[in-house]
């Protein structure tokens, strides 16, 4: 399944705007990228930071314009091939992780197995 492709602007916090040095460089505006399955339901989202300490993470959700911060747990669904945990929050509105292919990147994957086959990962799990 392809990842979504949303694409939003973060503005920097107002509070960085109003530390930055007068004529100083402002802090930038940064683009966000939906992590969740394509076509999926409601806010788009994507990982800001760990938090380690509680097992959380903080996710910028939107839905329009304007991205908000949620502290949400990690899912804890397990890959049943054994490759490690979802990778989303809990009760995301997609496929797991695992399911979710950014078709960017399988593209450029697919450009380097043919220039370097022996590198290319194998997909019968070798």
């Amino acid at each position: 399944m392809n990842q979504c492709t949303a694409v939003t602007l973060l503005p920097p916090p107002e509070f960085l705007i109003r530390l930055a040095a007068p004529g100083g460089s402002r802090p930038e505006a940064g683009y966000l990228f939906c992590e969740l399955a394509a076509e999926h339901g409601g806010s788009h989202a994507t990982a800001l930071w760990d938090n380690d300490a509680n097992r959380t993470a903080v996710w910028a959700r939107w839905s329009g314009e304007r991205a908000t911060p949620a502290e949400l747990a990690w899912c804890r669904a397990i890959d049943p091939r054994g490759e490690g945990a979802c990778g989303l929050f809990v009760g995301h509105p997609s496929a797991h992780g695992w399911d979710i292919v950014d078709p960017t990147l399988a593209a450029v994957d697919a450009v380097l197995a043919q220039g370097h086959p022996h590198l290319a990962r194998r997909r019968d799990g070798g």
